[in-house]
């Protein structure tokens, strides 16, 4: 059975339904070529400022040892919006891509000038036509001293107003939306991006969970040193709050409003649980800078076995197909743990990063006071006389 992992994202075609999350990895046009040269289905930019800025003092990022999270607090590092238009720099990312894969931009001003400064310099690049969609982040916890717009539903309708304005003249747009976590905050924010459906064709959900903290009890410290060590968390310790959140705006947004699923997906399961919750395409952050590009063969090479062994053809037949629970559906899935080979089910935990190099670390010593005991062995040896 052939499997067609295409979709359309605000009308726009996607060889395959997972592509990159803006932000790891995406920064430069060196590191959005090899994006290109994988199975991503598109190409998205870093979210550009006005300016080129550096973002926030290092360290500013932390891994779990064993990734189940991971804590940024970058600051919006990036090269200006400038920088991810110029011909230069889209020739240097999509030389060696399909040539339809489609390349995505996103924007996270600091205030409505700057984001409607740079969409009005898109709207006037020679590239524009080069530019397959714009996605407009109102969701970045990681700017000091900066609200995140979209918790803010008046100022959130207040931009997107502003922003249509300019529909004529502009690819399609996107928004990058924060978790939700109550489901009239849910209502209020579908309510307003409802009433601009002629200007936004998707939304991408979530974005990282703000304000998150990891201490280390050695140094008895924050892991991070910007912002007082409060950070944005991502990971797969977020994604069944991005499974909820896709969930539920699908149920309330307009049909013509695609939902775009991000948030802790790192196999081809979590793109299938995504995608039956109710995304049209899924994008990969946390996974993609851990991982690195390689990470997209891998999703869609397990996404598409998954699809063929439960015979679906196309992102359609799971897309928004998930159903409601039952006894009959929990005991197929025990029967199907339980049918899964003694060794993996019985298998012990892996080790963490930590745990694996403490061990290696006690082997070597052992290794090492073993040898010196061969040795003074072999010394005492000759020091005792002959018989």
């Amino acid at each position: 059975m052939v499997v067609e992992l295409a979709t359309t994202v605000a009308g726009i075609l996607l060889k395959t339904c997972v592509y990159n999350a803006s932000g790891p990895r995406s920064g430069t046009s060196t590191a959005l070529s090899k994006v290109a040269q994988s199975a991503s289905g598109a190409v998205l930019a870093k979210s550009a400022t006005v300016q080129k800025q550096s973002g926030n003092p290092q360290p500013r990022t932390w891994h779990h040892p064993d990734y189940i999270a991971s804590f940024n607090s970058e600051g919006l590092p990036n090269n200006g919006i400038d920088y991810y238009i110029d011909a230069t720099t889209i020739d240097d990312a999509m030389k060696d891509a399909d040539d339809d894969k489609p390349y995505f931009v996103s924007l996270s001003g600091k205030s409505l000038h700057d984001n409607m400064e740079m969409l009005h310099k898109i709207a006037s690049a020679p590239t524009k036509n080069r530019i397959s969609a714009i996605e407009l982040n109102l969701a970045c916890p990681n700017v000091i001293g900066k609200p995140i717009i979209a918790y803010d539903v008046d100022q959130m309708d207040s931009i997107l107003e502003q922003v249509s304005q300019l529909t004529d003249s502009l690819p399609p747009l996107g928004v990058k939306l924060p978790p939700y976590l109550d489901f009239q905050h849910f209502q209020q924010a579908a309510s307003v991006l409802n009433r601009h459906k002629k200007l936004v064709k998707y939304v991408a959900s979530i974005n990282t969970l703000g304000n998150a903290l990891a201490v280390d009890v050695v140094s008895e410290a924050p892991c991070i040193s910007s912002n007082s060590g409060f950070a944005g968390l991502s990971g797969p310790a977020v994604h069944y709050t991005a499974l909820a959140n896709v969930r539920k705006l699908r149920e309330l947004l307009d049909e013509d409003i695609d939902v775009v699923g991000v948030g802790g997906v790192r196999s081809g399961k979590d793109v299938f649980a995504m995608l039956l919750a109710g995304a049209t395409a899924v994008q990969v952050g946390t996974c993609h800078w851990i991982e690195g590009p390689s990470c997209f063969d891998r999703i869609v090479d397990e996404l598409r076995v998954l699809m063929e062994e439960k015979g679906c053809r196309r992102i359609e037949d799971v897309k928004g197909k998930l159903k409601a629970w039952s006894k009959e559906g929990a005991a197929k899935s025990r029967q199907a743990l339980l049918s899964v080979e003694p060794a993996k089910t019985n298998s012990a935990v892996p080790l963490s990063s930590s745990e694996l190099q403490f061990w290696k670390v006690l082997s070597a010593i052992l290794i090492a006071v073993l040898a010196i005991i061969c040795t003074l062995d072999k010394q005492l040896g000759q020091l005792l006389p002959e018989e």
